[in-house]
């Protein structure tokens, strides 16, 4: 082995690795987004979790009894309510996650040691139902005028109950199935069409198709619809399985479960393509790809709390399709809601894909012209 020969290959591999910008990027980028998301952004201790309170009582044991809970950091008032149907509503919607009911002999009740509060969690998400227990732990404390000096018994347990709708056995498939509907189309649909265009590039096809009457719009369009079939198609494969395997119920409308599908798929195809614009060879836009999908994994909410980021960290995942799709497809799966009670999250994955569609035919032009 001659090192001189050696050592002449090594310095032309670090060279080349030196004008890689994408490969130099993500050699130091991947350790700095692990070590911050996992360091971070991700926290097991959920807080914060939006919540309503039917306070029926309007007692000062009553408020005083909300004000506790909300100083424990489990729940942050988001709404208010009248009634529990009320909160059975924000609950489907998705507008909260946590709903608490104190009925109007919320006195009485605490005094005799019955049941006085009921706590409505939304239990499609299952680590949302293990933080709502800490509230079910809370003691009611008698009011001055119904506690006797002299009476050293502790407040009776059992008086604050939890009730969670959606999957009360705490079934993790329940949560998980739906959720991977959306983490194997934004896997696939962006790695395909993330290679689309580079693809046609490095075989010499794309002077060929240029050369056809052929727009640029209609061909980008042209090569993303092939790939929306394709992602239809495995929705239908998890759907089935989903159901037959592990009996995840489909609560809501079909209709609205593909539509919401689709919704992800054109968001995801139209990222896809604006990489492939920017890749310069199959390999970057590889490299590209999974610098998307880790955070869209760690920051949607499909394997770590939402509530429990810091408020920066939930701004980026917003920014995230697939954050937006587990909201509409547990919305509507689990919860039975309809797409339009979640217009929000539709909005925003319409909104990613015309800006990213947007993006992509305008940075086509630029390279092809």
């Amino acid at each position: 082995m001659s090192w001189r020969r050696l050592s002449a290959i090594v310095l032309k591999e670090l060279r080349q690795l030196r004008r890689d910008r994408i490969s130099l990027a993500m050699i130091l980028g991947i350790p700095v987004m692990q070590l911050v998301l996992f360091g971070f952004a991700i926290n097991l201790n959920l807080r914060g979790l939006q919540a309503a309170v039917a306070d029926q009582a309007g007692t000062a044991g009553s408020r005083a009894l909300v004000l506790d809970m909300v100083a424990t950091g489990v729940i942050e008032p988001a709404a208010a309510a009248d009634t529990p149907q009320q909160l059975m509503t924000m609950l489907r919607r998705g507008e909260i996650s946590v709903g608490i009911v104190i009925p109007p002999d919320f006195e009485r009740r605490r005094i005799d040691g019955r049941e006085a509060v009921q706590v409505l969690v939304d239990g499609s998400d299952t680590v949302v139902q293990g933080a709502a227990l800490q509230l079910a732990q809370m003691p009611l404390t008698p009011t001055p005028a119904a506690a006797s000096p002299t009476d050293t018994r502790g407040p009776p347990s059992g008086q604050i109950s939890v009730v969670a709708f959606y999957n009360p056995e705490r079934r993790s498939p329940v949560n998980i199935v739906p959720g991977l509907i959306g983490v194997i189309l934004t896997m696939t649909m962006v790695m395909f069409t993330g290679v689309a265009i580079v693809r046609e590039r490095e075989r010499g096809n794309m002077e060929l198709l240029m050369a056809t009457p052929l727009s640029r719009s209609e061909l980008m369009i042209g090569k993303v619809l092939p790939y929306a079939v394709i992602g239809l198609l495995q929705t239908t494969v998890v759907l089935a399985l989903g159901v037959w395997l592990f009996q995840v119920p489909i609560r809501g409308s079909v209709l609205d479960v593909y539509i919401a599908a689709v919704l992800l798929i054109l968001a995801n195809l139209t990222l896809g393509l604006l990489i492939s614009t920017k890749a310069q060879s199959q390999f970057q836009a590889m490299q590209m790809t999974f610098f998307v999908f880790l955070p869209s994994i760690l920051l949607s909410g499909f394997m770590f709390p939402f509530a429990g980021m810091p408020r920066a960290v939930q701004w980026l995942a917003e920014v995230l399709p697939l954050t937006h799709f587990l909201r509409l497809i547990r919305g509507v799966m689990l919860r039975g809601a309809r797409l339009w009670e979640l217009w929000p999250d539709v909005l925003a994955l319409v909104v990613f894909t015309a800006v990213m569609m947007t993006l992509a035919v305008l940075r086509f032009r630029k390279r092809l012209d």
